[in-house]
């Protein structure tokens, strides 16, 4: 059984690239678009520009514990393909999430809490 909250169609990232918003951070780019479901869809990716399969793999993991804290403050109803940047090596997972909540915030979807 798949899970449903996973991109992983060929249409829906060509969409999100094609239609959706691109925010950018020191460590990682975030593309975004609504989808008109009752739930977020994500997908974590590292390009071979960001390092071997072990550095990627561990760029992907840092990414995916970042969202996992961050995932419940967000609203309901979008598309996320978070991307790493190459500048994302030796990181501890506090800096990579204060990246994707910089991206998130300039992003507009998600308000700054006072």
């Amino acid at each position: 059984m798949l899970k449903p909250n996973v991109l992983r169609n060929k249409k829906d990232f060509s969409a999100l690239y094609n239609k959706g918003r691109s925010v950018g951070d020191k460590y990682v780019v975030l593309f975004l678009k609504k989808n008109g479901r009752n739930y977020n869809r994500t997908a974590f990716l590292a390009s071979k520009k960001v390092g071997k399969s072990v550095i990627r793999n561990r760029a992907r993991r840092l990414m995916k514990e970042s969202y996992r804290s961050l995932g419940k403050d967000l609203p309901i109803g979008y598309d996320f393909i978070f991307i790493a940047r190459k500048t994302i090596l030796n990181l501890k997972c506090a800096d990579v999430k204060k990246s994707m909540e910089a991206a998130i915030r300039r992003s507009g979807i998600k308000k700054e809490k006072k």
